[in-house]
């Protein structure tokens, strides 16, 4: 159950209510009134900046379920809000509430360039592409202040390096001087997550993340630009946005998207508490029937962990859900596959007093 929210606290286009304590505190503060307050002290919620120094900004995974080794995030948290995101019990190992703290107190790596160019210059170093956006967005609003993304990109197109990105933000055109000229080199594919074409709904869900249309329009754009594009229907709710797969496929493809993936709903550890406070307070005549579908996709529980299954979903549901997108991709000419990223190109970028090369 989650914690009262704090009444002095307003809350404008947040995802979370409620700032419940992470997994790993042995204490939840609850504000309770003693009878000798004096007049509320109301205030807007905003959102924090503090900075992070890394000694190294690249992570490494062995997942089976995803298709890269390695990964940079330049921000912990997200101020998108997205009520559904896996990433939000990330908050729990810096001491914060996957909830509000989540979208509200936001670390960034200013060094993460520095960092970035220093492990990809060390000898030995093997070159496979670097995944961008896998746990909170790039291009999330402080990216426009910071602009921390964009060096990191500035890096990996001198050097040549392989990129997959995957955003939601529109500030991702900001950068298309660097990703055209890394696509024209078959250097990067960009991955647009697109989850309901219904503004109202995506304005509950995901409260600062661009609208429908703003995403479509992103697509198009980076499509114009000679960018291949992957629309990535993440997550899909049954019985709240499943039927919206067709369609959102179909917007999809006509804007300029050239490669489609889908991901049913994971609701690990603290999401999922959250999530069923989100449903209670936007659709309370909803929220029984959703969380059953959920469950009838997830062995009957909130989530399943589990390598194989976390990404997919199991039983008849989960079986139909895939099938109507595997129809619908094939109808509307998607590709199956991307061509591999090339990685041949790989190589310092020249200084200043460097021989030039003559062939």
């Amino acid at each position: 159950m989650l914690p009262p929210r704090d009444p002095d606290e307003i809350l404008k286009a947040r995802g979370a209510a409620h700032r419940p304590a992470g997994r790993f505190e042995p204490y939840q503060a609850v504000r309770e009134s003693d009878g000798w307050d004096s007049a509320p002290d109301e205030h807007l919620l905003r959102t924090e900046i503090s900075l992070e120094t890394p000694r190294r900004i690249i992570s490494r995974n062995q997942s089976p379920d995803v298709p890269f080794d390695r990964s940079v995030n330049p921000y912990r948290g997200c101020e998108h809000g997205c009520i559904y995101c896996f990433a939000r019990p990330s908050h729990a190992y810096l001491g914060l509430s996957p909830g509000l703290d989540f979208e509200t107190r936001i670390t960034a790596k200013p060094d993460a360039a520095r960092l970035l160019a220093a492990e990809i210059a060390r000898p030995g170093y093997a070159v496979a592409p670097i995944a961008f956006g896998t746990n909170t967005d790039p291009y999330q609003p402080a990216e426009s202040r910071l602009g921390i993304m964009r060096q990191c990109l500035r890096v990996l197109h001198d050097w040549n390096h392989p990129v997959s990105l995957v955003t939601r933000g529109r500030l991702v055109l900001r950068d298309l001087d660097l990703i055209g000229a890394m696509a024209a080199r078959g250097q990067i594919f960009v991955g647009v997550s697109l989850t309901t074409l219904d503004p109202a709904l995506a304005r509950q869900m995901e409260p600062r993340a661009p609208a429908p249309a703003t995403r479509l329009a992103m697509i198009g754009a980076l499509a114009g630009a000679g960018v291949r594009v992957r629309v990535m229907l993440a997550p899909i709710i049954p019985g709240l946005t499943d039927h919206e797969i067709e369609s959102l496929l179909a917007a999809a493809r006509k804007a300029g998207a050239a490669s489609a993936s889908m991901i049913p709903i994971r609701l690990p550890l603290e999401v999922a508490a959250l999530f069923r406070d989100w449903l209670d307070r936007h659709h309370p005549g909803r929220a029984a029937h959703v969380m059953s579908r959920i469950h009838a996709i997830r062995g009957g529980r909130d989530n399943d962990p589990r390598f194989g299954q976390r990404m997919r979903g199991e039983g008849v549901e989960a079986d139909l859900m895939h099938q109507r997108f595997r129809i619908a991709r094939k109808r509307l000419g998607y590709d199956r596959t991307a061509p591999p990223l090339d990685c041949s190109r790989f190589a310092p970028p020249p200084r200043p007093g460097d021989q030039l090369a003559l062939f």
